[in-house]
């Protein structure tokens, strides 16, 4: 399965980089396994939508914590974007 950003992982953090080429189609609705601590690194414009809610402009150095399976979704922005995730049992 191909996923639309490119990751690496850095002292146990998922970095997550979401380019300008990404095709709006590939930025689907999704549920994480996981609970998830998102950091913006770089916010490029990008929103995020969670479930039953409006999408809010991302900011550097924001935070937001995703539980295990809620709906969310990212909306491109105007250039690219870079987030920490780190993952929980």
């Amino acid at each position: 399965m191909e996923y639309p950003f490119q990751q690496e992982t850095i002292d146990e953090k998922l970095i997550r980089t979401f380019d300008t080429d990404v095709q709006d189609l590939e930025l689907v609705w999704h549920q994480d396994h996981k609970d998830r601590l998102v950091e913006i690194i770089e916010p490029g414009g990008w929103s995020f939508q969670s479930e039953n809610e409006l999408p809010n402009k991302l900011e550097k150095g924001q935070k937001y914590f995703i539980p295990k399976l809620v709906w969310h979704r990212v909306i491109k922005g105007e250039s690219k974007m870079v987030v920490s995730i780190e993952e929980f049992d």
